[in-house]
């Protein structure tokens, strides 16, 4: 295994779960994932859960998380995939690198039902073809 990647977002319900089920599923021989919120939702969203399961990739079991649950570890990456995040990133102690790759909140997008999942799944594929770039440069 290559190394440790934490995924920051400010509700850990979609962005970062988004990013830690893609990375724990497509490069797990590599990396090992986690994510967390700086402001915990306290849940995934369902709409997450339901592009993921659409690859194959199953966030039902995932839960929303803080910051303080992983203080202490070391990781290789730290990613922040939202702007606030981003922001409240010096709140991090832990070491590694840190890449920002934000995207908006898919959670925020109104509509129906098919404009919000299309607003999740744009989040997806985006998270994807950026991470497949960031994991293919990072050692």
């Amino acid at each position: 295994m290559s190394g440790h990647i934490l995924f920051l977002c400010t509700g850990n319900s979609a962005r970062s779960q988004m990013a830690e089920g893609l990375v724990n599923s497509l490069w797990g021989r590599k990396w090992q994932a986690y994510s967390a919120g700086t402001a915990p939702v306290g849940y995934v969203h369902p709409l997450a859960i339901r592009v993921m399961a659409e690859w194959g990739i199953d966030l039902s079991q995932g839960r929303s998380k803080g910051v303080d649950v992983l203080r202490g570890m070391d990781f290789d990456l730290v990613v922040t995939v939202c702007d606030d995040a981003a922001r409240d990133c010096p709140l991090w102690l832990g070491g590694g690198k840190k890449v920002h790759l934000g995207f908006p909140d898919p959670a925020k997008v109104g509509g129906t039902e098919e404009e919000r999942l299309a607003a999740f799944r744009q989040v997806r594929d985006g998270l994807y073809k950026r991470l497949s770039r960031l994991l293919g440069e990072a050692k």
